[in-house]
């Protein structure tokens, strides 16, 4: 059989596939209220916001830490003065602009911890009214 041929039978048959998957959903009726029903994936959400929310903690310790701790603002900050003292402008360079991402990051992880806050009083309202 030819590579044509193969190929225009696996695109038939996964054409048939989903056309006959679209009716049996369309035939089932509608889904029952809950956090499934949307299909946006709330429910597996919901389990790993205590993972989400450690990471985050995490990171947002990291970038706070002092002078001496690996990640932290601080400590790429002394790093990218010591590069300028010593006259090393393209490292100096360099530090700066990874300076300027991390400094960046910091509101972005507290907007997230805002955000995953809020989805975790949805998760436990959602939770309280299924009754588990």
């Amino acid at each position: 059989m030819s590579t044509f041929r193969k190929t225009a039978l696996a695109v038939a048959v996964l054409g048939s596939l989903l056309a006959g998957a679209g009716t049996a959903q369309a035939d089932g009726g509608t889904p029952a209220p809950g956090r499934n029903s949307a299909g946006d994936g709330a429910q597996a959400l919901c389990k790993r916001v205590p993972k989400i929310e450690k990471r985050i903690e995490r990171s947002l310790g990291r970038l706070d830490g002092t002078a001496d701790a690996r990640g932290s603002i601080a400590r790429l900050e002394k790093r990218a003065a010591a590069a300028e003292a010593a006259g090393h402008t393209e490292v100096h360079t360099f530090l700066e602009n990874r300076l300027a991402a991390r400094k960046a990051l910091k509101p972005t992880l507290e907007q997230r911890r805002k955000d995953l806050a809020e989805v975790k009083k949805w998760c436990e309202a959602d939770r309280d009214e299924d009754g588990n």
